[in-house]
């Protein structure tokens, strides 16, 4: 090999990886694999921003509601204002105000006290619950994102080594320039899922430290609730 041979091959050698070579150069099934995991991490990307916004708006709306409910003269007219509102918190006290309503309309707060209480705390306690499973409904596609994405990435690579196995076979020759591009590219595939699965997994854990952190707020608020109705019942 001549100087000049030499000199321009080290000019014509990539310097570094080029992700789109990659991905254009690689088999149909790694490239669909490659996509596939792409518009994961988009999707995961968009769903960890809207939810951070969602998260933190809601748990404003609710601190600034309880913040009044306990300063309110009246407490029913505050509830009913609120509960139409995207406000979690509202929509717990709604839920005894409306049980409490009901149960006093039947009995009269006259007899079978305990069940009234046993009734109030259930409603809210299911209202709070239904509000935490709201919240955190769309916090599933970041587990399974989190779950699946490596392995859908390491599928890609192993697909794309039986590929790079199989080009040794028809061209005869095991060396490492006919190998290294296919293992190359099918390795960029298990990149891309760790890619996608990492930020999943973060996400997933802190937003459901916080969706937890919340509904035992809005427990508490509930709880709070429940002794003030209960006082009041007393008096009756």
């Amino acid at each position: 090999m001549t100087a000049l041979s030499i000199l321009t091959a080290a000019v014509e050698a990539p310097t570094r990886l080029n992700p789109l070579e990659l991905f254009m150069d690689a088999d149909i099934v790694v490239q669909a694999v490659m996509l596939g995991l792409i518009l994961a991490s988009i999707w995961v990307w968009m769903i960890i921003i809207s939810f951070s916004l969602r998260l933190a708006g809601v748990k404003k709306r609710c601190a600034d509601f309880e913040g009044e409910f306990w300063q309110a003269d009246d407490f029913d007219a505050l509830v009913k204002e609120r509960s139409k509102k995207n406000i979690p918190s509202a929509r717990v006290a709604a839920a005894g105000m409306s049980e409490w309503r009901r149960s006093m309309k039947v009995t009269g707060g006259k007899s079978d006290r305990d069940g009234i209480r046993q009734r109030l705390a259930g409603a809210m306690e299911s209202q709070v619950a239904q509000e935490a499973d709201t919240l955190a409904d769309r916090l599933n596609f970041l587990a399974t994102t989190g779950s699946v994405a490596p392995f859908v990435g390491l599928f890609g690579t192993v697909w794309g080594i039986m590929n790079s196995f199989f080009q040794i076979g028809v061209q005869e020759n095991s060396s490492l320039a006919v190998v290294a591009p296919g293992i190359s590219e099918a390795l960029f595939a298990t990149a891309i899922g760790l890619f996608a699965a990492i930020p999943a997994v973060i996400a997933y854990n802190r937003f459901s430290h916080g969706v937890n952190s919340l509904e035992a707020k809005m427990q508490r608020f509930a709880d709070r609730f429940h002794a003030s109705l209960s006082r009041e019942l007393e008096r009756q």
